[in-house]
C-alpha cells in the first residue's frame, strides 16, 4: 500500500507539472493564415509552436517534440498566438481523428511550414506582432515517413497494467529530470494493441519516462492509466545517439480518483 501511495503521489505531482511551467510576459504575437492549398483554408486546424530555447528544432520524421504553445485556426485558417519575445518554430495539423494534440497520425493534413528544408525560425521581438502571411501546402501525413533507423535515437518497450495485460493508446513522455515536473520534452505515438511504443528523441542522454493515456496535463480522472519507468523511484534510461534502447517496459496503474468528491 505504501508503494502504491508513493506512485500516486509521484504521478499527481508530474501531472500537475505538465502545465505548471513558468509563464513569461506575453507581450508579442505570432499570426498568419494556414491553407491546405490555394482556395482551401485549413479550417479548425491546430498550430503547434515551439520555443527555440526549450529544446531542439522540431523534426516530425525523426522525433516529436512536445510543443510549447497550441492554438487553433478559425474557419478561414487564421490564427494568432500571444507570445513572449523569442525565436519560434511552427507547424500545423488538421486532424482526421478530431483530436487537438499529440503527434500527427495517419491521414492528418500536416504542414511543417518549412518544406523539405530545415525548420524556419520566426522571431518575436520587442513585443512585436509578427505576421507570417499565408502558408500553404499541407499533405496527408503517412506513418511511413517516420524514421526508425538510419541514425535515429529511440527507446522502445511495452506498456502493461498490473495484471500484465497490454495497455493500448497510451503516450510515453520523456523528461530530462527525475522529478518529471513541468513540460516533457518528447512524446511517443500512442501504444499499439500489444502495448508497444516507440519514443524517438533527438540525441543520446539520460531520459526519465512517464506514461499517461491523455496528453496535455491537467487533473487526472478516475480510471486513467499512469506510471513511470522505475515506478516510485524513477530510473534514467540511457540512450546513445543513433541507437535504439530496447526492452524498456513500463507498468501502469489506474488512477482511483481523488477521494469522496471524485467524478
Amino acid at each position: 500500500m505504501k508503494k502504491i501511495c508513493s506512485i500516486l503521489l509521484l504521478m499527481l505531482l508530474g501531472c500537475i507539472g505538465v502545465t505548471a511551467y513558468a509563464e513569461e510576459a506575453r507581450t508579442g504575437s505570432l499570426s498568419g493564415r494556414v491553407m491546405v492549398k490555394e482556395g482551401l483554408p485549413m479550417s479548425n486546424g491546430v498550430v503547434f509552436i515551439f520555443n527555440s530555447t526549450s529544446g531542439p528544432a522540431p523534426s516530425s520524421d525523426k522525433y516529436w517534440r512536445v510543443p510549447d504553445e497550441v492554438v487553433k485556426t478559425d474557419a478561414e485558417g487564421k490564427f494568432t498566438a500571444r507570445l513572449a519575445d523569442g525565436t519560434y518554430y511552427v507547424g500545423a495539423i488538421q486532424r482526421k481523428s478530431g483530436e487537438d494534440i499529440g503527434p500527427p497520425q495517419e491521414g492528418d493534413l500536416f504542414l511543417p511550414f518549412h518544406g523539405a528544408g530545415a525548420p524556419k525560425p520566426l522571431v518575436v521581438a520587442n513585443g512585436s506582432a509578427t505576421d507570417i502571411g499565408i502558408v500553404s501546402g499541407a499533405v496527408p501525413f503517412k506513418k511511413s515517413s517516420i524514421k526508425t533507423r538510419d541514425g535515429v535515437t529511440a527507446i522502445t518497450g511495452k506498456v502493461t497494467n498490473t495484471a500484465g495485460k497490454p495497455v493500448q493508446n497510451a503516450f510515453v513522455f520523456a523528461f530530462l529530470t527525475p522529478a518529471m515536473v513541468g513540460k516533457p520534452l518528447f512524446v511517443s505515438e500512442k501504444t499499439g494493441k500489444d502495448g508497444s511504443y516507440l519514443l524517438r528523441v533527438n540525441q543520446g542522454g539520460d531520459y526519465f519516462l512517464k506514461i499517461r493515456n491523455t496528453y496535455g496535463g491537467g487533473a487526472m480522472k478516475a480510471g486513467e492509466i499512469m506510471g513511470s519507468y522505475g515506478q516510485d523511484k524513477p530510473v534514467a534510461v540511457k540512450a546513445r545517439s543513433g541507437e535504439t534502447v530496447k526492452g524498456i517496459n513500463i507498468t501502469g496503474i489506474h488512477f482511483p480518483g481523488q477521494g469522496p468528491n471524485k467524478k
